[in-house]
């Protein structure tokens, strides 16, 4: 009977034996041990050496390329053949030759793909904007290090950083460069590697620097105040939306909107579009242009053709007569690459391990890593000078008697022997020995001597104060904000992309002009049914018919183009316009928002405001005490969502909110009959939609915030007795006759 084959065991058939007269095996393996054995390693490799950038901001090639370019002295010497480079970068990269010279043209000042090119090109590298603009072969190029390059180099034979065998372990190359700044923010980068890429967009150096700066002083910095937004090296305009931002910078994952820059020339009837997004190229552009007047979807163009020269980027489009430029360029953003989103995600390699981190993360994790590079520094130097030291103390031993040392060495037969008897002579070790022997017969006069030895104290005082610089990490977080400082003053770099903070987007423009506008009268109920009414209507009937049970929360007057934003008691904020709502009269319920706008099940209406631009600011009132102050522009979104989670803040129960168009005075009152009247230019306002906010109002134990008015709206005789003189405060007792009280007790008399 045959042995029965474990599945582990291979299982083995016989090949056609008629293919080319030849026999053969099949080896037959589970998928599983397929992965495990062959797969699982593949992606492994292409994860860590090669598509995932370290926190340095390089990846493995660019590493390998730019450490063998400074090894070959191209950071002080003139240029050289991009095919030496590329011969000599195959020592450290074997993936061949032409995907090392690729690496090179999109690290090259002359492709133009970073905001601080690595590499001094001369010659034809291409152009990032372009798509079919070849670069020429390695052979008729040029390079050399560009300058920044001296902020990776710097520290590097100072073992800054760890040096590991290349490939055939015939050499050593470093497993990270000592950048002095986050070169991992500044410099876009962008990889897929197997289950996972990464994609990084590049940020001014100057803003990158003030950023990581203001992070070492507090932890807790508003980051999205000073790094401002992304910056891209084709410039173009940023459509910020801060709370989309604020998302990117917290999460590292998010995508916002880059259109391009353009100018209307009107005597010549042109549209010159000269700046174009990051991730699009000129021939996607006009493609994708053509294709839609040939489909008589852009009527307004008479012609585009593409004048890039040596000055730069230039697409023109020749108008035909009465075309408004801008409702055409809206038509251009909404529908072409013209307008693109760059997609954000934030994936590097910690210690050997990838991880999405926000800004914040990046930044705590290269300011640990720079700082055990400046220690390991620091150690290095400090050894160097103790060894000094060492030796200079052996010499002064022999200023004591020089003539002593002669004799010793005349005396001594065997060379081998000097050593050994000046260690004996003196009381010096091999070291300090070695040191004195070797001194040169001109330089054993009590001159020389006597100078060295003077070098000691000097010494003395340079490894104190080296080693305070390592028991004292604030010492360390010195010397690395005054290195990026250096870099600011060495490498001033103005920011290329504007950020457009007020915007309309195309779609949104080409709709609005489409929705009559007239003014309504907007009406909604505490349990949540809203009515639109014309004026007219409305002088006709007045008296609201509401559901029994229910009856008003708000009322507006609006234009029927405005926006309405209404919250919900599960933090979220559903957007909406008024045009979407027909016209009512005052006799019907209206329409139930719930309903709708789609809300959850069991999701309620809590308040809600009409905005026509979102100016303005939203107050959010808590019951422990706390208000928010938020922008209204950070509801405003690029595309038209109608849902955004994380509305408000979800610490505390929500109050009431006030849309706010100036500061004003506003009085709270507690469940403790407590009042505190206060300004709301106190508090600074946010970006970021759900912030807990800052404390108003000191509460007791099981009190809360009642209620949010007007003081106007207040009974209160004496409004000083509650004005607040800073935040936060108790709050004083309301008094019988600012409740109301005393003009109660007249009337019952």
């Amino acid at each position: 009977m045959a042995k029965k084959k474990t599945p582990n065991e291979a299982k083995r058939r016989p090949a056609d034996p008629n293919v080319m007269g030849l026999r053969a095996e099949v080896l037959e393996q589970p998928i599983t041990q397929t992965l495990e054995i062959n797969f699982m390693p593949y992606a492994m490799s292409v994860i860590m050496s090669r598509a995932i950038p370290e926190i340095d901001g390089f990846k493995p090639s660019h590493r390998k390329l730019l450490y063998t370019m400074y090894d070959m002295g191209l950071l002080t010497k003139t240029r050289t053949k991009s095919a030496n480079i590329v011969g000599q970068t195959m020592r450290l990269n074997p993936h061949g030759d032409a995907a090392i010279y690729d690496t090179m043209v999109r690290l090259s000042r002359g492709y133009g793909a970073l905001l601080h090119p690595f590499v001094d090109s001369k010659g034809n590298f291409g152009k990032v904007y372009s798509r079919d603009m070849a670069w020429a072969a390695s052979r008729y190029t040029e390079a050399k290090l560009d300058p920044i390059c001296t902020e990776f180099f710097r520290d590097i034979d100072q073992d800054t950083v760890d040096f590991v065998d290349n490939y055939d372990g015939s050499m050593k190359e470093p497993s990270l460069l000592p950048t002095t700044f986050p070169n991992v923010l500044v410099s876009a980068n962008q990889g897929i590697a197997v289950g996972m890429a990464s994609n990084l967009c590049g940020f001014n150096l100057h803003e990158v620097c003030e950023a990581t700066i203001a992070y070492m002083k507090d932890e807790n910095c508003d980051i999205l105040s000073i790094l401002k937004a992304p910056d891209f090296p084709t410039g173009g305009q940023l459509l910020y939306d801060g709370a989309q931002m604020a998302d990117i910078y917290a999460t590292g994952r998010g995508s916002f909107q880059v259109r391009a820059k353009w100018r209307h020339v009107k005597e010549e009837g042109v549209i010159e579009i000269y700046e174009i997004p990051y991730t699009t190229t000129a021939e996607a552009i006009m493609d994708k242009v053509t294709e839609l007047v040939k489909a008589g979807k852009l009527k307004e163009i008479a012609d585009m053709r593409d004048e890039t020269d040596l000055s730069g980027l230039k697409l023109t489009i020749d108008l035909k007569r009465g075309t408004d430029p801008d409702k055409l360029m809206a038509k251009l953003f909404k529908s072409t690459p013209l307008q693109d989103p760059f997609s954000c995600n934030f994936n590097i390699l910690i210690a050997g391990m990838p991880r999405v981190m926000g800004v914040r993360e990046i930044l705590e994790e290269w300011t640990a890593w720079r700082a055990e590079g400046v220690r390991r520094r620091t150690w290095f130097i400090q050894k160097k000078k103790k060894d000094k030291l060492h030796l200079l103390k052996g010499l002064k031993k022999i200023l004591l008697d020089i003539d002593k040392a002669i004799k010793i060495i005349r005396d001594t037969e065997l060379d081998a022997e000097v050593i050994p008897n000046l260690m004996i002579g003196f009381g010096i070790d091999q070291i300090q020995a070695e040191y004195v022997a070797d001194i040169r017969l001109r330089n054993i006069n009590k001159e020389y001597i006597l100078k060295r030895v003077a070098e000691t104290a000097e010494l003395e005082k340079e490894i104190e104060d080296l080693q305070d610089i390592l028991d004292h990490p604030q010492r360390v977080k010195t010397i690395i904000a005054g290195e990026l400082k250096d870099v600011m003053k060495k490498y001033p770099a103005p920011r290329r992309t504007e950020i457009v903070y007020e915007y309309q987007t195309a779609a949104a423009d080409e709709e609005e002009d489409t929705v009559p506008d007239y003014p309504v009268n907007v009406f909604l109920s505490r349990e949540g049914y809203l009515k639109k009414i014309t004026p007219q209507s409305l002088r006709m009937a007045s008296e609201q018919k509401y559901k029994e049970g229910d009856g008003p929360s708000r009322q507006w007057t609006a234009s029927n183009r405005d926006k309405l934003l209404v919250f919900t008691d599960r933090q979220q904020c559903y957007k909406t316009r008024l045009a979407d709502f027909d016209d009512a009269k005052a006799s019907v319920l209206g329409d139930y928002l719930p309903t709708k706008l789609g809300m959850d099940g069991g999701e309620n209406v809590v308040w809600a405001c009409i905005t026509s631009d979102y100016k303005g600011h939203l107050l959010f009132f808590f019951e422990n005490g706390k208000a928010a102050r938020v922008e209204l522009s950070a509801y405003q979104t690029q595309t038209r969502r109608k849902k955004l989670t994380g509305a408000y803040s979800d610490k505390s129960p929500l109050v009431d909110a006030i849309l706010l168009t100036e500061d004003r005075e506003l009085a709270l009152v507690s469940s403790e009959n407590r009042c505190v009247i206060f300004h709301t230019a106190v508090l600074a306002p946010k970006t970021t939609r759900n912030t807990q906010g800052v404390a108003v109002m000191t509460l007791k134990p099981k009190r809360k915030v009642e209620s949010v008015q007007s003081p106007d709206e207040l009974p209160v005789v004496n409004f000083a007795r509650y004005r607040a003189k800073s935040l936060p405060v108790m709050g004083a007792i309301l008094k019988p006759e600012d409740k109301g009280e005393g003009q109660m007790s007249l009337w019952e008399e």
